[in-house]
């Protein structure tokens, strides 16, 4: 393919914005190329997004080549769009080292640069920040400076996206919002926005006559703020009239331009300018195609989302022969959903956009009346689940654990306090990778503990995860055991350990552990898949030790409630113990425990190991529990610092 032998001659001379801005915009389309190039290039051998952020290339050259940057501000809705950002704002060299341990960020950030006007990790926070940064600068005295929103990926279905929509609406402010509009998330995107926007058409002729005449009525000083409105509201009242059609966008006093080609770049340059110095809340509508510009990309964008590594020519993804791998925790969860399901009919699904991400598109195939993407809307999917529950279905609510944050008060107010047969799994739970700080599912297990009436577990392997999504669907027939609902399952992203891991269901009870391997010196308490590597390392702290220190190790299963017939055992028997766990040390797991041995009287030495009080950076997954101190090598360590005393 031609990128293999691209020699990137324009490219090679764009550094920064301000290189970009002295090309001829005849020039362009042909950045443009080279840049899709360079990404499909770097990504083929260091995997990452790559659907979305090819999608977005001509926006991105336009932006940067209209807009002074950084001190006009480009705020970034869902980073996956923003590769080509990086690469013409002084990250070209160090690409390579994208979502790399010490690397670039594998999303933009303040912090690695200062053309990264906010964090933008997460879906729907754009218009938000920039209509708070435009605030700013109005009150300081900043007139001058241009603040865009540019929102995509399926992120205007998030609340936060509309609760930022509607106080652009009625507060003072010149922002412009950009609507990438790819119909896509990483599924297709869903709901009656995307039906909204796939019907929106304003014609480009009347927009550029209704554009001259309000800066000639401006000019004259004919039309001041509160005309202007009042004039707007007439205006969309007589178009919807006649059109029969609302917009929702006009709907809130928003100057709505498009839909137009968001992969003409030339036009979008003349677009930009037109509306970079109009009054007022603007919002451009840009059609695009997920992937655009390379073929596999564009005909499977939810593959291609982020493929791993790929042979550009062949247009084909590198897969690795994964026959005798253990599954990963994502499909054995799809798998027994469906199983489950086709024996229980009040089962039903909710994914808030990720049912290929979360396997829940297997039962979507199978059942597709019974599973419900509610789109980018985390908060949404938990309370329409409870509201299921009240009624009677029994809703496995799937949400990746750093985007559940955003659903803590559905999870309380809505779920918990009526203790509603909700079963939420939180998928991607603990350090996950490449993704980094703004992805790493490490606040859960702190923050649902205090929570009154959940029951939170997590799996050590493929079958405890089978086993509790099936004791999760049992009906609760004992009066005298204490409600089970709402039921949080967590587990990680990757592989798990058994090949073999389709086993006959068991019911567990709740609140249970196990004591997996005995012991007379050391107490090792884990909860979860982490306690695999806790079993090795308990293995080599003996073998390092010549036979001379034995250590017990006790898996947990449930965080809340605690298992505390167990942890008598272990208080009487043990004056040591480590607690391990894929989460936050504050309020974690290990706190748990300690809090039960206080309020018990005992006071045993216990090591907690686990996250630090500080956001992990991004790196592959071992990398990154070597660092946090919780991979075989430390914990053998910590087990035998603690014999020792």
């Amino acid at each position: 393919m031609e990128a293999a032998k691209n020699e990137f001659n324009i490219l090679n001379s764009i550094n920064y914005p301000a290189d970009l801005k002295r090309l001829k915009v005849e020039q362009l389309p042909q950045l443009c190329k080279e840049l899709r190039d360079d990404i499909l290039k770097e990504l083929s051998v260091n995997p990452g997004h790559l659907a979305s952020s090819m999608g977005a290339v001509e926006l991105t050259v336009a932006l940067h080549y209209v807009y002074n940057t950084p001190d006009d501000r480009l705020v970034w809705d869902v980073g996956h769009q923003a590769y080509g950002h990086k690469i013409i704002t002084g990250r070209k060299d160090r690409f390579c080292t994208n979502r790399k341990l010490h690397g670039l960020m594998p999303f933009p950030s303040p912090l690695e640069s200062e053309y990264d006007s906010f964090v933008c990790g997460h879906a729907s926070n754009s218009i938000s920040a920039a209509l708070g940064m435009a605030v700013a600068d109005k009150k300081l005295g900043n007139d001058k400076r241009h603040v865009v929103a540019i929102i995509g990926d399926g992120a205007m279905s998030g609340g936060l996206a509309f609760e930022g929509l509607n106080n652009v609406s009625t507060t003072p402010n010149d922002i412009l919002i950009v609507l990438n509009d790819n119909n896509m998330s990483i599924d297709r995107s869903v709901g009656g926005m995307k039906q909204a926007l796939l019907k929106l058409n304003t014609n480009e002729t009347y927009n550029r006559i209704r554009f001259k005449a309000s800066r000639w009525l401006n000019s004259k000083g004919y039309l001041n703020e509160d005309r202007r409105k009042g004039i707007i509201r007439l205006n969309n009242a007589l178009k919807s009239a006649i059109s029969h059609q609302q917009n929702i966008f006009e709907g809130l006093n928003i100057r709505y331009f498009g839909p137009f080609d968001g992969h003409n770049v030339v036009e979008l340059v003349r677009i930009l300018r037109q509306l970079k110095d109009m009054k007022g809340p603007k919002l451009l509508h840009l059609h695009t195609i997920k992937g655009h510009g390379y073929t596999p990309a564009e005909k499977d964008p939810t593959v291609w989302h982020a493929p791993g590594c790929f042979n550009i020519d062949a247009e084909e993804r590198i897969v690795s022969d994964e026959t005798g791998t253990p599954p990963k925790f994502q499909t054995v969860f799809g798998e027994t959903l469906l199983e489950l399901a086709k024996v229980n009919p009040r089962i039903v699904g909710v994914t808030p956009a990720m049912p290929t991400g979360c396997s829940m598109n297997i039962m979507m195939k199978a059942m597709p009346d019974r599973v419900f993407d509610v789109g980018i809307a985390e908060g949404h999917a938990v309370t329409f689940s409870a509201g299921m529950a009240k009624e009677g279905l029994l809703p496995f609510c799937n949400i990746y654990s750093s985007f559940a944050q955003r659903a803590y008060d559905n999870i309380i107010h809505d779920a918990a306090i009526l203790r509603l047969p909700v079963v939420l799994c939180l998928d991607r739970a603990g350090l996950v990778g490449e993704d980094g700080a703004t992805h790493h599912g490490a606040f859960d297990i702190a923050a649902l503990r205090p929570i009154p009436n959940l029951t939170i577990a997590s799996p050590m392997d493929e079958h405890e995860l089978r086993n509790l999504m099936y004791t999760a669907q049992l009906p609760q027939n004992d009066p005298h055991t204490p409600c089970k609902y709402p039921f949080v399952i967590r587990y990680p992203r990757g592989h798990g350990v058994l090949v073999d891991w389709r086993n006959e269901f068991e019911e567990i009870k709740i609140g249970t552990g196990r004591r997996l391997k005995e012991g007379r010196d050391v107490a090792v308490l884990t909860v979860g898949p982490i306690g695999n590597v806790a079993a090795k390392a308990i293995a080599k702290a003996e073998s390092d030790s010549h036979g001379e220190l034995s250590v017990a190790h006790y898996d947990m299963r449930f965080i809340k409630p605690l298992d505390e017939e167990l942890l008598h055992e272990v208080a009487q028997k043990f004056h040591r113990i480590v607690t391990v766990e894929d989460g936050v040390r504050s309020g974690g797991f290990g706190s748990a425990v300690l809090e039960w041995m206080s309020d018990h009287g005992f006071a045993p030495k216990v090591t907690r190991l686990g996250l630090p009080d500080e956001f992990v950076e991004h790196g592959t997954v071992d990398e990154l529990r070597h660092i946090v101190g919780i991979d075989a090598d430390a914990i053998a360590k910590a087990i035998r610092t603690i014999g020792e005393q």
